[in-house]
């Protein structure tokens, strides 16, 4: 069973690399991060991992009508990931990458109706005919692999949006990435290695992984390098694809998003609080907002755009 997020923030060396396209950039452009890239930063680094997931969970199995279990190529093997069926339309759909919160190594039950004011399944976006795609990444349920916190799942949602690029219902140049939470905090890393994706957008993150509970954290803590290169706070200048940051003003990360919104110096990332949200209450509102943009960015380039004015109305600000 995957457990969704339901609250605020034996050694075994891997080695790191991020597998994304495309150049970065030659700046961290973050808070104070390590001159270079993250990816620079990643290529050759050596993580040690001190703790072994004790959770073992198969994937629970969908409804066939709403999605079917795939398997996908990755370094640590092949990984289970949720994916809507071919609708059978003769169309190139855009679709969308979702890291949920919580443990976001792992999938389970995204179909089961949530109150709108808790709805970490980002269900608006398939509601609204956009292909979606749950990938369950490395250590995850009962995956080959160890979980690394924040570091080789960065490839694991690489390798995933390249099986998704492959399914003939999926339009290659419309694939975007969301997450909240642990998951809104990972997709800004994938979005500070890759620029695969059309957009993303990052939900409630972390600037810095360091206060995340030890459960989420299976690396050696004591070494500041093992915190920088799972830290998007640091790499925001590697951005390379527009990225939207939003988060809350009531019970959240909002002090992370403030800080990223102060240190960043990259046009491609912008930070919206949104009044009178919360780390959870936001999502509902704000996902149908970008679903319905996603439906109509179907230009050659990304042209979303969104204003502190529409984010805010839905809790009557």
């Amino acid at each position: 069973m995957k457990y969704f997020l339901h609250f605020t923030l034996l050694g075994v060396v891997v080695l790191a690399g991020c597998t994304g396209s495309g150049s970065q950039s030659s700046d961290g452009g973050g808070q104070g991060g390590s001159a270079g890239s993250l990816t620079e930063a990643r290529q050759g680094f050596k993580s040690k991992l001190v703790r072994r997931a004790a959770q073992r969970d198969p994937v629970d199995e969908p409804p066939e009508n709403l999605f079917r279990v795939v398997r996908y190529d990755a370094a640590a093997g092949k990984l289970p990931a949720y994916l809507t069926p071919d609708p059978k339309d003769g169309k190139k759909h855009p679709a969308i990458i979702w890291i949920t919160g919580g443990d976001c190594n792992s999938i389970g039950d995204v179909w089961t109706g949530v109150p709108a004011d808790d709805d970490q399944t980002a269900g608006a976006y398939r509601k609204g005919g956009i292909v979606m795609m749950f990938p369950s990444l490395r250590g995850g349920n009962n995956n080959p692999g160890q979980k690394e916190g924040f570091l080789g799942e960065v490839d694991d949602v690489i390798a995933a949006a390249d099986f998704l690029a492959k399914q003939e219902y999926v339009d290659p140049a419309r694939i975007y990435l969301g997450g909240h939470s642990t998951g809104g905090t990972l997709v800004l890393l994938v979005a500070e290695c890759s620029d695969r994706f059309r957009a993303v957008f990052s939900f409630g993150p972390a600037d810095n992984v360091k206060d995340y509970p030890d459960e989420f954290l299976p690396f050696d803590t004591s070494s500041s390098r093992e915190i920088e290169v799972r830290s998007p706070g640091r790499w925001l200048g590697s951005i390379k694809s527009p990225t939207f940051v939003f988060e809350g003003t009531k019970d959240g990360n909002l002090g992370s998003l403030n800080a990223m919104s102060r240190s960043s110096k990259n046009p491609k990332v912008q930070f919206f609080p949104v009044n009178g949200a919360t780390h959870f209450s936001i999502l509902f509102p704000t996902n149908r907002i970008i679903a319905t943009k996603i439906l109509r960015d179907n230009g050659p380039e990304c042209k979303l755009n969104f204003t502190s004015v529409e984010l805010n109305k839905p809790f009557g600000k």
